[in-house]
């Protein structure tokens, strides 16, 4: 039985992951009562006890995580943005339907949880940056829509409370300065050369995420068809599917994939502009959920074991 340990169990990417592992038969959890849950001699003992520990925790908390668990033969996935571009330093990046990362994941101690936005980004661009459909000196422009839930505890209670601010009933658009932490990921992983234009946006629903990639025909080696046909190629195993016609009469809900855990990917638009969708749980595909999918490829299990998926 793999024992498992989830260091910030508290937070909402934690509780998330305690949930969909409650049922498993095939893991054991390493809980730390609440007094030492924070503990450093605690937390170590655990980290070094476990198989699999996952890291729930803000950037400088997870470094120290990281150095608590030391040359422990422990496999850590972390959650934070703190290792997402340190392929350098022995990292995998945990996405797992990107070419080669599968079979890396299934061997690797180190592995480097997407971001919630860039998980969809990354899908929509890294199979047309591949192929050549998109060079990778392209400018692209990207905007994403998410639950509050994605700001953790503090933004949940204040779009919760009872005498919240009336601004929170439109969505907001935010990452103004265009330096949001998960650009570097993003560029990262896709092989393009510029950062790409970014505004995320965050509306009032608790869950769910669309990421949109926009594209003239102008920015692309081929046409509509071409990107269709890549996607179906790409995205014939894990958690990430095409689907034609996905949309809800002529709409398409954010909101749609909440509470699940896999992606759909979809294409809109005509010949001469064109929409790139990607829809699925910012606490699902977005965290929990690929977490938990990285922790069944390194077990040797199926990777769909405990998710919710359509």
């Amino acid at each position: 039985m793999t024992s498992v340990f989830i260091d910030g169990s508290a937070g909402t990417t934690g509780l998330r992951i305690r949930e969909r592992l409650a049922e498993r038969r095939d893991i054991s959890l390493l809980i730390l009562p609440d007094e030492t849950r924070k503990d450093p001699t605690a937390r170590a003992d655990a980290l070094h006890r476990a198989d699999i520990a996952f890291l729930c925790l803000p950037d400088a908390a997870a470094v120290e995580a990281v150095a608590l668990a030391g040359d422990a033969d422990t496999c850590i996935i972390d959650t934070s943005t703190a290792h997402r571009c340190a392929q350098d330093a022995g990292w995998v990046y945990g996405f797992a339907e990107l070419d080669g990362l599968r079979e890396q994941i299934a061997s690797a101690n180190r592995i480097a949880n997407p971001g919630c936005h860039a998980s969809g980004f990354i899908a929509l661009i890294a199979p047309l940056v591949k192929t050549g459909l998109i060079q990778k000196d392209e400018m692209l422009s990207c905007f994403s829509l998410t639950g509050y839930s994605g700001g953790g505890k503090s933004m949940i209670a204040a779009y919760e409370a009872p005498d919240r601010d009336p601004l929170l009933s439109a969505p907001r658009q935010y990452g103004l300065t265009q330096q949001h932490k998960h650009l570097k990921e993003m560029k990262a992983m896709t092989g393009i050369e510029c950062l790409p234009l970014f505004c995320p946006i965050v509306a009032d629903f608790y869950s769910g995420m669309e990421v949109t990639v926009t594209l003239a025909k102008e920015q692309l080696a081929g046409n509509i068809d071409h990107v269709r046909d890549i996607y179906r190629a790409a995205y014939e195993t894990g958690l990430v599917r095409y689907r034609d016609g996905a949309d809800e009469g002529g709409f398409l809900s954010a909101a749609a994939f909440s509470g699940r855990d896999d992606m759909e990917i979809s294409v809109f638009g005509n010949g001469d502009r064109i929409l790139l969708c990607a829809r699925y749980d910012n606490l699902g595909k977005g965290a929990s959920g690929a977490a938990i999918q990285n922790m069944n490829i390194r077990m040797g299990a199926d990777e769909t074991t405990g998710l919710v998926t359509g």
